[in-house]
């Protein structure tokens, strides 16, 4: 049976925070989905935070050492957001579980209960790391009690990466720097790493296996500039100590994302790097677009009584 070690980083917060809702509907889908799968995958769910925020964490996941550093202890930025370490998040799951195959997913993504058997058939396959881009249903459920409504939910396809499995070999082999969760830029880090590590990487963007509340996206706020702008510096650091290692494998995806992320605003090293990854980005483009085509007329669930 294989198995696998899921981890999760709650934050207390009051109620003007969209986790306030999002984060116990999380708690409660992956416990239903770990229960779906028993018998069949070993799943075992696991919780890291600051000491403040442990009394959030429900009985059914195990807790790690606590978190003892944040990206303020490397930069100086606008706000003093205690924002953890991808690494930190990750070392103390690597170290604390057992399991064949390593989780991370954001703490406001929720599982559907089927999960846990569909990553372990798509390892069956042979894939030891790979993406599962989430879909977005209404912004309105504020409850677990309405998780099975909101299991009805087809949604919408989502193009953010918030969900991560790999094999527990692959960890050792990442670098992931200084990168923070919670600002743009970290995923593609981390998402590049895996690509560089696996010797069979899949990206899946359209399964219906797991779903957020809303697409408010408060993570491209200008106010949080700084944070993005440590995480993509980290993201060049980074990709250059795997390049110093190895050479960088022939992925569209990698050359999509380091297009997008480190050079974009540079014309000149646009020019100079060719065909090839404009060549990506006109692909990427044109996906876009036919998403938009084939969901413009999609509607969110509302739990509105008024007839439309």
């Amino acid at each position: 049976m294989r198995t696998f070690a899921h981890i999760v980083n709650p934050v207390a917060v009051d109620e003007s925070s969209d986790l306030f809702a999002a984060q116990p509907i999380t708690f409660e889908t992956m416990r239903i989905a770990r229960n779906f799968a028993h018998g069949e995958v070993g799943v075992d769910l696991f919780a890291t935070s600051y000491s403040e925020d442990r009394e959030i964490i429900p009985d059914s996941f195990q807790t790690t050492a606590e978190l003892d550093r944040s990206v303020l202890d490397f930069g100086s930025f606008q706000q003093a957001r205690k924002l953890p370490l991808i690494k930190d998040i990750l070392d103390r799951l690597f170290l604390e579980s057992e399991a064949e195959y390593l989780i991370y997913t954001n703490a406001d993504i929720a599982l559907k209960p089927h999960f846990y058997l569909t990553v372990d058939k798509i390892a069956s396959f042979g894939y030891d790391a790979f993406l599962i881009n989430r879909r977005t249903i209404s912004a309105e459920f504020k409850s677990k009690d309405q998780v099975p409504i909101m299991y009805a939910q087809l949604g919408i396809p989502h193009p953010g990466t918030d969900c991560f499995i790999f094999k527990r070999e692959i960890y050792p082999n990442l670098e992931l720097g200084t990168a923070c969760i919670g600002a743009r830029y970290f995923a593609v880090s981390f998402v590049a790493n895996l690509i560089c590590n696996a010797n069979r990487f899949g990206r899946f963007t359209d399964l219906d296996l797991t779903f957020h509340l809303g697409d408010d996206r408060a993570w491209l706020s200008s106010e949080f500039s700084d944070f993005a702008e440590h995480n993509r510096t980290q993201f060049a650091h980074n990709l250059a100590k795997l390049k110093a290692t190895r050479p960088l494998p022939d992925d569209p995806y990698l050359k999509l994302i380091i297009d997008r992320n480190l050079i974009e605003s540079n014309s000149t090293i646009r020019r100079c790097m060719g065909a090839t990854f404009r060549r990506a980005n006109r692909i990427y483009q044109r996906l876009r677009m036919l998403r938009k085509a084939n969901h413009r007329n999609s509607t969110y669930f509302s739990l509105s009584k008024d007839k439309k």
